[in-house]
């Protein structure tokens, strides 16, 4: 589920966060709140030692989903998210830390109440689309 523009508007999410910079502001707090924060440990032990791929990939991800820029697509090919995790042990907890540190750090960048409103179903509906476990 991709977040859409609101009918008041035809900014899309990308537009209204503010681009490219608030959606690497974004990005890198989501990744230093699960390296720093004891409650994302589960989350943190998916990702391996070094961040700096995820980084790059959800910010090129992102970019592409809040309907800006495709640089997800251009430069690694269609996302397929569901088949790119396979290979992550993905239950409950994980996703619910990457929800609960996603939301954090929307708050913590100031993405506005109402945007966050809206991507927080998307996000949660792609998040537990990740699951790969039962528990």
């Amino acid at each position: 589920m991709q977040p859409q523009a609101t009918p008041a508007t035809s900014a899309t999410p990308f537009d209204r966060l503010g681009g490219e910079v608030r959606v690497k502001a974004l990005v890198d707090r989501f990744y230093d709140l699960m390296d720093l924060e004891p409650q994302y440990t589960a989350l943190r032990a998916v990702h391996g030692e070094d961040l700096s791929r995820a980084r790059e990939h959800l910010f090129w991800f992102l970019c592409g989903w809040l309907g800006g820029p495709s640089y997800f697509t251009e430069k690694v090919g269609a996302p397929m998210l569901r088949r790119r995790h396979l290979p992550f042990s993905i239950g409950v907890l994980e996703r619910d830390q990457w929800m609960a540190c996603m939301n954090q750090a929307m708050v913590e960048t100031d993405v506005p109440d109402d945007l966050r409103e809206q991507l927080y179903p998307a996000f949660m509906k792609t998040a537990d689309w990740m699951r790969n476990r039962a528990d």
